[in-house]
């Protein structure tokens, strides 16, 4: 089949442990789960969507797969797509709002207790995740972060355990803080070159609203410093 996957999908799964028996939520096509069977990774995994015709999509490809045996697709909202009885070890949730995913863990927080590993990929405010997580004793162990058509991803992977974060680490990740790729280094000139444009937009009297974009613009510059 030689199922092929994005960049960004391909970094989530270089962190799916071997043999993990996995839900994919928001599984969209199902083509994470049948790169990794393919890959020789998982041993099974179900698809969740939620979405009418997406969900439709990766039934179909997993039903043109040679692996219908080791993949289910099921329409469910986040976690309900499994159980206890379903003995899921890992669980991916990619290519949504950090928002989205922190409130997805939440409605689905019971769920977890034989969960060894989450590996998440929030398109934006990923500062929501890692205070979610801190605050569910998930600690980060990882943390990747990579450009892919012009947009920035980060990688975000925990397991079970208790962890205190820095405002600064929830922001900016404390493994990302202390690699400071070149990635990274682009990532956040790019924030603070469209902070600093907006800042530019609000009038001299609006004092508390510029104060506030000065703070994260300056919060940016300090940890751009720090890692030349």
């Amino acid at each position: 089949m030689n199922q092929k996957i994005s960049k960004r999908l391909e970094m989530v799964a270089q962190f799916v442990p071997q043999d993990a028996r996995l839900v994919d939520v928001g599984s969209d096509h199902a083509y994470l789960p049948l790169f990794l069977v393919e890959k020789g990774v998982i041993s099974y995994a179900i698809a969740g969507e939620v979405v009418q015709g997406p969900y439709q999509s990766a039934l179909q490809n997993v039903a043109d797969s040679r692996y219908k045996d080791r993949i289910e697709v099921r329409l469910a909202n986040g976690l309900a797509a499994f159980s206890e009885v379903d003995q899921m070890t890992t669980i991916t949730i990619a290519g949504m709002g950090g928002r989205l995913i922190a409130d997805i863990l939440e409605a689905g927080k019971d769920r977890l207790g034989q969960i060894e590993r989450l590996i998440l990929q929030p398109n934006n405010r990923e500062d929501d995740v890692r205070t979610w997580l801190e605050a569910h004793d998930f600690q980060l162990i990882a943390e990747s972060i990579l450009e892919e058509h012009g947009k920035f991803y980060e990688i975000l992977v925990a397991e079970q355990g208790k962890q205190s974060l820095t405002v600064q680490e929830k922001r900016f990740g404390p493994h990302l803080l202390k690699e400071t790729s070149p990635v990274f280094q682009k990532k956040w000139q790019k924030e603070a070159e469209k902070l600093q444009f907006a800042l530019a937009q609000i009038p001299e009297e609006r004092e508390l609203e510029r104060a506030r974009l000065q703070e994260k613009i300056q919060h940016i510059k300090e940890v751009l410093d720090v890692s030349k």
